[in-house]
């Protein structure tokens, strides 16, 4: 078209921008927006505007985003919400609550795009009480009964350990549509009810013919709740009754639910049986799952897999080197952590936020930070005085370095969830739940001690990991030490 000498409209760049943002090409985006300012096509079009903000937000350029936004004189709902939006999908929830504020102020009412952004910034960063509040201002606005917006409530809710709370949106929605549905069978999948979760399947299956997206939630509940019997005959049962050929995302399920409950050499020749090449996330279930039962052989099967897909997967030799330390195989640990280096990879380090008094805190892996730092490792210091007192012993194979079992100890008690803990007892009043978010999975010696600070402090403790939902009430959790 350009060959021909031919000058693109507003109409045919909206269409490219389009494709770009399908493809996620930034820089033949940012080649267009220069399209368009040497053809001075911007000028009164508000489309195109939108379009651009909405172009640098899916190709993660918050920064070229933000700055066209500033510079936008018609900002209008669509404007606001492509930026808000952008902010969550980038993982900057916190910026997008801020963000959300400042729409209200500056340009008024929201539309139920804007609450079902804003809904998952609070479920990414757990948000209770904002949340909540926010769910009043849905109703007074009118979305009480939006579907959308109810779908985006079952999952905020779900996200920030209150099951009740989707239970109950759910029950009021008067037009549950399929991820209606699925919705609420992920948020039992999440809280470790996977009984309920099979239940709500089976329900809707009397309304409703399941899709690819319900299957992977049910598979997922399974997964979770070591439903072995009924995820495998779900998983049968798709092709046969509902002419649904699984895809890769149920076999990622199948494969977790296999590993999760031991069946290791069953999950690999499940992989083996896929007829197209398996995903680096059906192998990295099969990793996982070979960490929990410290099977060497397969895990350098599944990370090798993995990293010929994707060799800057820093997680895959993480979870390799973890398990060589388990086994105390060290000179195997620092191989894999010398590829590491070599290749200038950066390990995501432990963190996690709490809420206290609608304010985050976040909290890094010996983090010295805070203010309150003096009081935090007294508490815990205390803490592990009391529960050494009442049997308790650290679990040093959650440690993955060759230091001397005092250091080890140490620096358990240093994880960020500990210290996000410590923080909350000193800053609550008795009593009070504690809401922690954490970015990885909680190791199996934090589990045993939230467990027991629970019940030393008759406080419930709601964490969220990387891969599901906590609930420590008097020296329990909700997951059954299945996870």
């Amino acid at each position: 078209m350009r060959c021909c000498g031919v000058i693109a409209d507003g109409t045919t760049i909206l269409g490219v921008l389009s494709a770009c943002v399908n493809l996620a090409a930034l820089e033949h985006g940012r080649a267009i927006h220069g399209y368009v300012i040497c053809n001075n096509l911007v000028c009164y079009n508000d489309f195109l505007m939108n379009s651009l903000i909405e172009m640098y937000c899916s190709c993660n350029s918050m920064a070229e985003a933000i700055k066209l936004f500033d510079e936008f004189m018609h900002k209008d709902v669509v404007s606001w919400n492509s930026l808000i939006s952008g902010h969550v999908r980038n993982g900057d929830s916190f910026e997008s609550l801020r963000l959300f504020c400042r729409m209200f102020v500056e340009h008024g009412l929201p539309d139920q795009v804007t609450l079902v952004s804003v809904l998952g910034a609070c479920a990414e960063i757990t948000a209770l009480q904002f949340g909540i509040s926010f769910h009043a201002v849905i109703c007074k606005l009118g979305f009480g009964k939006n579907v959308m917006v109810g779908t985006a409530l079952i999952d905020m809710y779900s996200k920030c350990g209150t099951i009740l709370c989707s239970e109950l949106v759910f029950e009021e929605m008067p037009n549950k549509n399929m991820v209606s549905w699925s919705a609420m069978i992920t948020a039992y999948g999440l809280c470790g009810k996977g009984r309920e979760a099979l239940s709500t399947f089976h329900e809707m299956k009397g309304s409703i013919i399941p899709d690819e997206g319900v299957f992977t939630s049910v598979l997922s509940a399974c997964s979770h709740a070591g439903l072995v019997s009924e995820g495998k005959e779900i998983f049968h049962s798709m092709g046969k009754e509902y002419n649904c050929e699984p895809l890769q995302s149920h076999y990622s399920c199948m494969i977790d639910l296999l590993g999760r409950a031991g069946y290791l050499d069953e999950a690999y020749e499940l992989i083996q049986k896929i007829e197209v090449q398996p995903t680096s996330d059906i192998w990295a279930a099969l990793l996982s799952a070979c960490r929990l039962y410290k099977n060497i052989e397969l895990a350098e099967i599944s990370a090798h897999k993995i990293i010929e897909m994707n060799p800057d997967d820093v997680s895959s030799y993480i979870a390799l080197s973890n398990i060589y330390a388990i086994k105390k195989r060290w000179d195997d640990v620092e191989r894999v952590r010398a590829m590491v280096r070599d290749k200038k990879l950066q390990k995501e380090p432990g963190c996690s936020f709490v809420e206290v008094d609608k304010v985050f805190y976040r909290f890094m892996d010996g983090d010295k930070s805070n203010r309150q730092t003096v009081k935090i490792y007294a508490n815990l210091i205390e803490l592990s005085m009391q529960l050494q007192l009442a049997g308790y012993k650290p679990d040093l194979s959650s440690v993955f370095y060759n230091v001397e079992e005092e250091i080890m100890e140490k620096m358990l008690w240093e994880h960020s969830e500990r210290l996000a803990i410590a923080f909350a007892i000193i800053n609550t009043v008795p009593g009070t739940p504690i809401r922690i978010k954490k970015n990885l999975r909680i190791c199996d010696d934090c589990h045993t001690v939230t467990k027991l600070i629970s019940k030393l402090t008759g406080r419930e403790i709601i964490m969220r990991d990387i891969r599901r939902y906590h609930h420590f009430k008097n020296g329990s959790c909700s997951c059954g030490d299945y996870w």
